[in-house]
């Protein structure tokens, strides 16, 4: 049976971000926390495009790039920014892995209580928590295991979310896991999600984020 690092059934490994200042927060996490650039994901004309690191924007301005999506990552932390309405970024999902057992639990508890699963291609399952925000969800993958085998160089120790409604965010993302809500924070395989108050209704805000290093600790806040 599948277990991460810390001999967990369930680990956070990525979260999806929508924001109208998708550049500035893209630039926050190369620069001030150190992840590398994957790819960016887009379109110019009609054609679906992949940049590769190396191309600025002045250059992918010039070719009329839109964006779709970015996506970076450090670690056993793979982040993705989404273009969007929102100034300060929103979470549209997290993404859990779990083991083969745990997974299947999940989709049965989804399906008993009505929430919507999607599946994308065979590839991503999707579960609606009927709070404002999804779930991707994963049984175990290869590229999982190498994803979170680098939690040893880098890792997320919590990541805050600020909403209207703190502990109903919080039961839904526990429920649907089979998981304990401990103070409207939910502990994913040593990666704590805390949800806090005075946020929006709908999508939780981004506040802050905790990452441990193998030298030190990073910190990152939002608002």
């Amino acid at each position: 049976m599948w277990r991460n690092r810390d001999n967990c059934r369930v680990y956070l490994f990525h979260y999806h971000l929508v924001t109208s200042e998708v550049r500035p927060l893209e630039a926050r996490y190369l620069g001030k926390l150190g992840f590398d650039l994957i790819a960016r994901y887009g379109r110019v004309g009609d054609e679906n495009v992949s940049v590769e690191p190396g191309v600025g924007w002045n250059e992918l301005d010039r070719d009329g790039f839109k964006l779709r999506l970015c996506e970076l990552e450090r670690g056993s932390v793979n982040v993705v920014v989404q273009p969007g309405h929102w100034r300060l970024p929103r979470v549209d999902h997290l993404g859990i892995a779990l083991d083969e057992d745990d997974f299947q639990s999940a989709l049965t508890r989804a399906t008993a209580w009505d929430l919507p699963v999607q599946e994308r291609g065979g590839r991503r399952t999707f579960i609606s928590t009927n709070a404002g925000y999804r779930l991707e969800v994963h049984p175990p993958r290869d590229w999982i295991y190498d994803l979170l085998d680098a939690g040893e160089e880098f890792r997320l120790a919590e990541l805050q979310l600020a909403t209207d409604e703190p502990l109903a965010k919080a039961t839904a993302l526990a429920d649907i896991l089979g998981l304990d809500v401990d103070e409207d924070a939910v502990d994913l395989g040593g990666s704590i999600v805390r949800f806090i108050p005075g946020g929006p209704e709908g999508r939780p805000q981004l506040h802050a984020e905790r990452f441990e290093s193998a030298a030190e600790t990073v910190q990152g806040e939002r608002s």
